[in-house]
């Protein structure tokens, strides 16, 4: 399963809580509002400058000048700051100059040919760390979303020259040496991941080469580990999973730091209680989003295991919290081709939990009560038993789940045969919809057509038709009898299940390499046959 299709990840959010010192308001000692500072702010602002290349030049000049003052001032005078001291206050105030830039993002390529990322970039090194900090929200502003928007090219050709010139390793290296005491230096920790995430827009594959080249992963796996929330760790776990999203070497890198045990534990802490806030709230989604991620490759499903993932994620359930949904969300990657965990799940007693679930006996918040959010659930955990069809084979394990379906009159089944009318509804009406859009002359390939499909709710209505293939497969006499009976009521017939399955068969690709793909297809096959 993909992990777009696994309800992914949010569009990237609009960060109103950003630190910018030009939100404060400035007061006098007595508490009262200094309007000489504000009449000072707002002279500032009126005094406009053009932005052209003539001025880029005189700002990037006088700011080169500045530079070379001050590293002359340190070396001449190393053990005397008050030597070097009105050098520094100079270079911050053109660094503050070079923000105006941001106004003009056409400029960048000239930026660039007049080589002042070397000098911008290298400020990130510098002894002051407010001049380091300076310089991160500078980036951050020059890099900003709403900046760059229609200016692909000049914010291509400015990303490529922040990278060539190290800007990764020099942001995460600054990184490490900000303090969490000091708020300026936090604000600066925040326009550092802002900064980041920036760069990833412009150019994705900044995803893997920040974690290739730096200790970012490490960094933010610190963040995540600490108790008290505050907006740096949620910040973290969002650049985490953008980090981890798309990236199965980023994947697998983390889950070799102990990456997986950290987010359990950071989850853990949300078992019996629920977020404070919103923002906490979004924190504890982003965690889940991460831990999702990480149990695509195979090896850290078998250390999700291994660090007793599958009980703590039951745990999460049966407290019935505001994690609860994502919770499932994480059993199905989990246990999704992976056999050890769902027969974890099976000895650990989680039939029953996810079971009460799949009966639509789902805890109902604030936060859940949307239609959708019912929704996504039912086909989780649609997945999710189908996945325990098809990792476990035979045995005890294999009796115990197809007790569930017998049990209180076949109830389980009564349900399935309800969710498999519902989704057949909606494929129906979705294929009935695009055949009217053909109809009006706007032609759709095979491909697309199979995608709509899919999206509609076909994916979800082929694995029920999978399930109801394992329990016709079994020749239990009450379970074929009550399928028999629930297809009658509909005015349908086997017929209409083996077509589901054929078209999944038909289907299946070869993600998973050639030889799974035949062993799947020869298992919907023999469902087929059975029926």
């Amino acid at each position: 399963m993909e992990v777009g299709n696994a309800r992914g990840y949010a569009p990237k959010r609009k960060r109103d809580e950003d630190y910018d010192a030009n939100d404060l308001v400035p007061f006098s000692d007595n508490g009262n509002i200094d309007l000489s500072l504000l009449e000072a702010v707002e002279k500032s602002q009126n005094s406009l400058e053009i932005l052209d290349l003539r001025t880029l030049k005189k700002h990037v000049l006088s700011f080169e000048r500045r530079y070379r003052d001050n590293i002359e001032a340190r070396l001449k005078y190393p053990d005397q700051p008050d030597k070097f001291a009105e050098s520094e206050i100079e270079l911050h105030e053109e660094i503050q100059k070079l923000k105006i830039l941001a106004g003009g993002p056409e400029l960048y390529p000239d930026l660039v040919n007049l080589n002042a990322i070397p000098s911008i970039v290298n400020l990130l090194s510098h002894d002051n760390t407010d001049i380091a900090v300076d310089v991160v929200v500078l980036l951050q502003d020059l890099t900003d979303e709403d900046v760059l928007e229609d200016n692909d090219e000049p914010a291509r050709i400015l990303v490529d020259a922040l990278i060539k010139n190290n800007v990764l390793e020099l942001l995460v290296q600054n990184l490490h040496r900000l303090s969490d005491t000091d708020p300026e230096e936090m604000a600066a920790m925040y326009n550092t991941l802002a900064t980041i995430e920036n760069l990833i827009e412009v150019q994705p594959a900044v995803a893997e080469m920040v974690c290739e080249r730096t200790k970012l992963l490490r960094w933010l796996l610190g963040k995540i580990k600490v108790r008290e929330f505050d907006s740096n760790k949620q910040y973290a776990s969002e650049i985490l999973a953008i980090l981890l999203q798309n990236s199965m070497a980023n994947q697998k890198r983390l889950g070799q730091m102990n990456g997986v045990d950290v987010v359990l534990q950071a989850v853990a802490m949300y078992k019996s209680r629920d977020p404070k806030s919103s923002d906490e709230e979004e924190m504890v989604e982003n965690l889940f989003d991460c831990l999702c991620c990480l149990l695509m490759p195979l090896e850290n499903k078998e250390r999700f295991v291994k660090a007793e993932g599958v009980e703590l994620m039951i745990i999460i359930m049966k407290q019935k919290k505001s994690a609860y949904g994502s919770a499932i969300r994480a059993l199905d990657f989990a246990m999704t081709k992976y056999p050890p965990a769902c027969e974890r799940f099976v000895d650990v007693l989680g039939l029953k939990t996810v079971f009460a679930a799949f009966m639509g006996k789902i805890p109902i918040s604030k936060k859940n009560k949307k239609e959708r959010y019912q929704e996504e659930l039912e086909e989780r955990i649609v997945s999710l038993i189908s996945s325990l069809f098809g990792g476990i084979l035979r045995g005890s394990r294999r009796e115990r789940l197809l007790s569930k379906f017998v049990e209180n009159e076949c109830e389980k089944i009564d349900r399935l045969m309800e969710l498999y009318m519902r989704y057949s509804d909606r494929v129906t009406a979705e294929t009935k919809r695009m055949n009217q859009l053909e109809l009006d002359n706007l032609e759709m390939d095979e491909e697309e057509r199979y995608n709509r499909r899919l999206e509609s709710g076909l994916y979800t209505l082929q694995l029920i038709a999978v399930i109801l293939g394992h329990l016709w497969s079994t020749e239990h006499s009450r379970m074929r009898a009550r399928i028999d009976l629930l297809l009658k009521q509909q005015n349908l017939s086997k017929e209409n299940v083996k077509d589901i399955l054929q078209e999944y068969h038909d289907n299946i690709g070869d993600l998973d390499g050639p030889e799974e793909k035949e062993r799947v297809r020869a298992k919907i096959q023999k469902f087929i046959s059975t029926f």
